[in-house]
């Protein structure tokens, strides 16, 4: 993968359940709509209101195509409309970022 979305999200700390359930949701919708899903994260110690998501994709292309697909998926919807219901995201970023070659997934030697 050449490109990666890096969504930063700021979340409603009396609400990391149902952040939970909204980034189970995408572990489904994701893949399906084309994107490689590497995963989402919740706060765990320090900040407790900074959350993370990364979606790998081949180009930008493969993103917009991706994200066309995204727009038609029913339960993508459905997970827009709970975020937007349960007001848990307070604030969210993308970034798109480009690997260094060799330096992703090194396990330790």
């Amino acid at each position: 993968m050449s490109i990666t979305c890096f969504i930063r999200y700021e979340i409603d700390p009396f609400q990391k359940d149902a952040f939970r359930q909204y980034a189970e949701a995408w572990g489904r919708i994701i893949p399906r709509c084309g994107g490689h899903l590497i995963g989402y994260w919740l706060p765990h110690e320090g900040s407790n209101y900074e959350a993370w998501g990364l979606i790998a994709f081949e180009s930008m292309a493969a993103y917009e195509a991706y994200r066309a697909r995204l727009c038609g998926d029913a339960e993508g919807a459905r997970n827009f409309a709970f975020a937007r219901k349960q007001r848990f995201i307070l604030k969210e970023e993308r970034r798109f970022l480009q690997s260094v070659e060799g330096t992703v997934n090194r396990p330790p030697q």
